[in-house]
């Protein structure tokens, strides 16, 4: 966790893993004369990124020499103020990717698999929106590459538990290593709807010092699974986080269909939080047929 929770630390462990990287520095800069040079050499646009960074903080998109020493002091503030940690890194932006993760399982044992995808390419301000699983766009090949890659990421730091691999996929599908997330996280349920696995039972068992009781060869997705986030917004001001009541809450209910949340009608939503309220997850045997479901138009689905 110590070393994936930084994202130079964690470039620096997987390299020896061959596992494709966006092209940029794996050291943290300070000098903005320095960032400029190494700005030249990649490229513009770039893209600067705290290294103890996460959810967009302490990140700047860069398109010209010119605004680069400015927008630099910005994402170096942004990262002292939000982690404590003003290291910043420079590397290539890839423009239009998709966000495409990849959950593993270890346990004590040396034993990694991956559990398939996730896209979590629609997003706002760097948070996630919809997740899905699998991704629309991914072949058996590059499933499978993606896969091993994050395998070896898993393994470049002993990894044990539930984690996730995210990677960014350019226009060409070309993929590239982001960061490491040594956790659980919040679009679990449609790995599980896709492979019949409890995540969190799983890790109450690596954690009791078992072994995986499967292997990658027994493991494949069945079906398509869905997940909107749910979350307190003003559409009419940007739809930035907001409080307030919920007046009126009636969560769906049918086969296939789960809800994770915590609120009910008359609940006052405060400020000390993430405005993440409720999860809604969907499954059914195809993608079109999520879809539909997610939709409402509820049909008998068979799991």
């Amino acid at each position: 966790m110590e070393v994936m929770g930084s994202k130079l630390a964690s470039k620096d462990a997987v390299a020896k893993y061959d596992v494709p990287m966006v092209p940029g520095v794996n050291e943290a800069v300070e000098d903005p004369k320095k960032a400029i040079e190494i700005a030249k050499e990649i490229g513009f646009p770039v893209l600067i990124k705290a290294s103890a960074g996460g959810g967009g903080k302490g990140m700047r998109i860069v398109k010209n020499e010119e605004e680069l020493e400015s927008q630099m002091k910005m994402a170096i503030s942004e990262a002292i103020s939000s982690f404590g940690d003003g290291a910043v890194f420079i590397e290539r932006f890839v423009q239009n990717p998709r966000h495409i993760e990849i959950q593993v399982l270890g346990d004590n044992h040396g034993n990694i698999v991956h559990l398939f995808e996730r896209e979590c390419s629609i997003q706002r301000r760097h948070q996630k929106l919809v997740e899905e699983a699998p991704s629309a766009i991914l072949t058996e090949e590059m499933r499978a590459a993606m896969g091993a890659a994050a395998v070896n990421v898993a393994k470049a730091c002993n990894y044990s538990g539930a984690g996730t691999v995210e990677f960014l996929v350019d226009s060409d599908r070309n993929f590239y290593f982001l960061e490491m997330n040594t956790r659980l996280q919040v679009e679990h349920p449609v790995t599980e709807m896709i492979t019949g696995l409890d995540l969190v039972e799983q890790q109450i068992k690596v954690a009791q010092g078992e072994v995986l009781a499967f292997q990658q060869s027994d493991l494949q997705i069945n079906g398509h699974a869905l997940e909107l986030r749910v979350c307190a917004e003003d559409p009419m001001n940007d739809f930035l986080p907001t409080i307030g009541r919920i007046e009126r809450y009636e969560p769906p209910v049918g086969p296939n269909i789960r809800v994770d949340d915590f609120v009910d009608t008359g609940y006052d939503i405060p400020i000390f939080y993430d405005n993440m309220i409720a999860k809604l997850i969907v499954w059914a045997p195809s993608r079109q047929e999520a879809i539909e479901l997610m939709k409402g138009r509820h049909q008998s689905i068979s799991h």
